[in-house]
């Protein structure tokens, strides 16, 4: 539909010519800025040079440099097409049998939270829909300022996210670029000073963008402090396995801080661990100390979503629980995602032994201090571009780069260009 502005006009002989223009109902909507991410990816592809590397891209890729389908996964969609399931709405919660396996993926299959029904667990758009679920149910009902305070730097969405539900955003210290790891004093500092009853986002492991985790005796701390700060916190488990290989390694920050007697909310997502990208699947729980608690949180969380998206998509959660559900199957995924993030740790081993093969100065013992698919290199923008004009490798301008663009081919290639650039 369109709108119809008048003007007037002399025309020949002096007389006024009253014309009509069509102007859209749009014509106000500025162009937004492109995608940082989608951006490198763009410019990539348009690179001619055959040693091209990507290394903005979010996804795994094996050592071919192509996206990776987990045989576990494979086998899981046969056995559910010999199943000749229909297409009916999942509940809106999404099937309780994957709420029930993502929770115990999560805590543990002795978790006593679970067997006591402390927990209110629904299927989410994988994590950032999960993590929208958790912000729009604590915009409703946190009891306490509707402020989250999330790590600098911290995923890039996690900000936009947010502040969409209704939640103003404040910031805590996280990374110290001086060394490239974990600033913890800033971290406890920053913590310390935090007004009682706020919300915190802790990543559980693979810290992104970073790479950097704390150790178990810090995560000990951080748990003490945020105890003792009366803060709520709110986990972002996104690469559950996918950073160590273990799945109850990479869940034992969220573990400590409910051993601890911390009420948690908590986003999972099956992207990176089982491959599951496109297909969205996630979960969104909260963890509470009382039975009649969890079952009106429920209900609660139902109507925060079914005015959202109504229910959720079936066909990734029937892969999840297929997966989690099948002893067999479960041992063949534990062994792939272990797969996976061995591959992710060995490149970065390869990367830093090239950089000190090529005679670099530098410290680079960060590369394999930090875990899962991200790395924050700390080389500056301006060697980030020299990357990309000189030696057609493709980064944020940021210096994180995706360890999963990296492979057996091409990290000679990488560590030397990284090493002409920062020399």
């Amino acid at each position: 539909m369109s709108l119809k502005t008048t003007a007037n006009v002399l025309g020949r002989g002096g007389f006024n010519v009253v014309f009509q223009r069509a102007s859209s109902w749009w014509s106000g909507v500025p162009m937004g800025p492109p995608d940082a991410i989608l951006g490198v990816t763009e410019a990539y592809k348009k690179d001619t040079n055959p040693k091209k590397i990507n290394l903005g891209v979010g996804a795994y890729r094996d050592d071919e440099g192509k996206p990776y389908v987990l045989p576990s996964v494979r086998k899981a969609e046969e056995k559910l097409r010999s199943k000749n399931l229909d297409k009916e709405y999942a509940p809106i919660s999404g099937p309780p049998e994957f709420c029930k396996n993502s929770i115990l993926l999560a805590l543990g299959e002795d978790s006593e939270h679970v067997k006591n029904g402390l927990n209110a667990t629904v299927q989410g758009i994988s994590g950032t829909g999960s993590l929208r679920i958790g912000a729009a149910f604590l915009n409703a009902f946190f009891p306490g300022p509707k402020v989250v305070y999330v790590p600098t730097p911290t995923w890039g969405n996690h900000i936009p996210l947010f502040k969409h539900s209704g939640l103003d955003v404040k910031y805590y210290k996280f990374y110290d670029a001086k060394t490239c790891g974990f600033d913890f004093n800033g971290c406890l500092d920053d913590i310390s000073k935090i007004p009682e009853k706020s919300i915190i986002l802790l990543h559980a492991c693979a810290h992104n963008p970073t790479g950097v985790d704390p150790r178990p005796e810090q995560w000990q701390e951080l748990s003490n402090l945020i105890k003792k700060r009366k803060l709520f916190p709110f986990f972002d488990m996104a690469y559950q396995g996918f950073a160590s290989g273990d799945t109850s390694r990479d869940a034992q920050a969220v573990r400590l801080f409910l051993k601890e007697g911390h009420q948690i909310v908590l986003a999972q997502s099956y992207a990176k661990n089982m491959g599951l990208y496109g297909e969205r699947a996630g979960a969104f729980s909260v963890i509470t100390d009382d039975k009649e608690e969890a079952a009106k949180i429920m209900s609660q969380i139902k109507i925060i979503i079914r005015p959202m998206y109504s229910n959720p998509p079936i066909n990734g959660a029937r892969i999840v629980n297929e997966i989690l559900s099948d002893p067999s199957l479960k041992k063949d995924w534990l062994g792939e995602v272990k797969g996976m993030a061995d591959r992710i740790i060995s490149v970065r081993q390869k990367l830093r032994q090239n950089l000190e093969k090529e005679g670099s100065t530098h410290n680079w013992q960060h590369v394999t201090d930090q875990i899962g698919m991200f790395c924050f290199t700390g080389m500056k923008p301006e060697q980030v571009e020299r990357l990309t004009k000189e030696f057609s490798i493709y980064l944020t301008k940021d210096g994180r780069i995706s360890m999963a663009g990296v492979t057996s081919r091409n990290v000679d290639y990488l560590a030397h260009a990284m090493h002409q650039v920062t020399k």
